[in-house]
């Protein structure tokens, strides 16, 4: 990784090597700032949407497309909210829900050789189990790419010059049971016992509070508006990659940033939510033997629908087509028998497909 050259060793290489005066005169010392964030880079803010990936073990692909979404924001200068397929990568990089985990090293290999498409091309269906996937056809041109990633030193200033030479990083964590609770301030250990591991993006660091400031992929309910201030002794990276320190940046994000394809988003029914005719309310029956993440339906419900760069949608209910609109706002009577469903949602431009999903339980 590039690191920052000190006086001293100046001093020593050339005298060392017998550069010239000259030679020692070109390598200059750098100062690092006291705070810097990937959400403040001259008052703008170049990080994506605050992500949930709850309930499955999707943590590493997350953190990998946040690092790569800010990046293709920063590098286009422009706030165009890119949303990467975590899922894709997921899966498509060896990553089970059995397992509970995907190697972030083949994943990050993945993005060197295959990339990663938009979410229109494998939306995150919030199961927590394993099931057949597939992207749609014509993901490969798509896709976003890096060149590079390597591993990072544990050292403060080693991470600090990543972050400002890099971008924001993935990082490899244990976390403890007051982890779950946390609320505000800064972040160390207090209490419980380990919880388990978790990867989440670094952006950022202020020495003003001696603490690094991360992303999570666990919504926006938890922690700082699903931000958090981790203490720089806080003690949490973890190495569970061999001999990397678990601390990855990559490098080179390069592809296809706007495909011209349709956007589209389910935003009724939500996960996480239940709707008595239509009225949404938090979700209820949370100790029925229902799929955790699926949108509880009593009565009747009228699908309602984002979309960008759409002519046509068409209305799936467990793989059956049901209907089709051609005109905005797309909207369809979700009528169908009690019992979990699929609803899928493909939206058109001309040839090209998007899509989105939800399972939803229907109760009466």
């Amino acid at each position: 990784m590039k690191k920052i050259t000190t006086i001293i060793l100046i001093v020593l290489i050339a005298s060392t090597l017998n550069f010239s005066n000259l030679e020692a005169e070109k390598i200059q010392k750098t100062e690092l700032p006291s705070y810097f964030s990937w959400r403040n880079i001259n008052n703008t803010d170049f990080t994506t949407s605050i992500k949930n990936q709850a309930p499955a073990p999707t943590c590493e692909a997350y953190a990998l497309c946040a690092s790569i979404e800010t990046l293709m924001q920063y590098q286009t200068k422009e706030l165009f909210n890119p949303d990467l397929s975590e899922t894709h990568l997921y899966f498509y990089a060896g990553g089970t829900y059995e397992s509970g985990y995907v190697n972030i090293v083949d994943a990050a290999n993945y993005l060197i050789e295959h990339g990663v498409p938009d979410e229109g091309c494998y939306p995150d269906p919030k199961r927590p189990f394993d099931y057949p996937f597939d992207s749609i056809e014509g993901w490969e041109n798509r896709t976003v790419k890096i060149q590079e990633w390597g591993w990072v030193d544990h050292d403060i200033d080693s991470i600090k010059n990543a972050l400002i030479n890099y971008g924001p990083l993935a990082i490899c964590a244990y976390f403890w049971t007051d982890f779950h609770y946390y609320k505000g301030g800064v972040y160390k250990h207090r209490w419980g016992e380990i919880a388990g591991g978790h990867v989440m993006t670094m952006v950022g660091y202020d020495d003003s509070e001696q603490c690094w400031i991360v992303k999570n992929s666990a919504g926006t309910k938890w922690g700082i508006d699903g931000w958090l201030k981790m203490a720089y002794d806080a003690d949490m990276f973890a190495d569970w990659y061999g001999e990397g320190t678990g601390i990855m940046y990559i490098d080179g994000v390069h592809g296809n940033f706007k495909p011209n394809a349709p956007k589209i988003q389910i935003e009724k029914p939500k996960n996480y939510q239940t709707y008595i005719f239509g009225n949404e309310i938090p979700i209820i029956l949370k100790l029925l033997p229902i799929q955790k993440s699926a949108p509880r339906i009593i009565g009747n419900l009228i699908v309602e629908l984002s979309s960008e760069n759409t002519d046509r949608v068409e209305f799936y209910i467990d793989n059956e087509f049901q209907n089709s609109d051609n005109q905005e706002p797309f909207t369809f009577d979700l009528q169908t028998t009690q019992g979990l469903h699929t609803l899928e949602i493909r939206a058109y431009k001309e040839n090209i497909i998007s899509k989105d999903i939800v399972d939803f339980y229907k109760i009466l």
